[in-house]
């Protein structure tokens, strides 16, 4: 499952359980994109809820649609991630040290206000 909610003029609060296959990549990267539309400076929350790999074709999808993906990253400058698995907060900030301009944190479900804050915050 994959759920993208505008929940403010630059934020996207997105949620993410189980495994994704090429027709759901493909529904989730429509999403972003559409849900995107017009962000400038965004915010991103992300709850990863049960996390496993995409499918290998799910992932031939994403890097299809790598240039829009890279048009889409650089519409924002923070993500906090929501995950109870801490090689998942790890990789998580790690993308964000290699994406310039984007800054990514991962906090535990039970940081949630915390990531709120944060996220709100002027700092990185």
């Amino acid at each position: 499952m994959f759920t993208v909610e505008r929940t403010g003029e630059n934020r996207l609060d997105i949620s993410m359980s189980g495994k994704l296959d090429s027709d759901d990549m493909k529904r989730a990267l429509d999403e972003l994109a559409e849900k995107a539309d017009g962000i400038e400076d965004g915010q991103m929350l992300f709850d990863v809820i049960e996390y496993q790999l995409p499918s290998l074709a799910a992932i031939a999808v994403e890097f299809s649609r790598l240039p829009s993906m890279l048009h889409f990253i650089r519409q924002f400058r923070k993500a906090a991630v929501l995950t109870d698995k801490a090689w998942i907060g790890k990789i998580s900030e790690l993308e964000g040290a290699l994406i310039p301009g984007l800054h990514i944190k991962a906090f535990g479900h039970d940081q949630k206000q915390e990531a709120e804050i944060w996220l709100a915050s002027d700092s990185a």
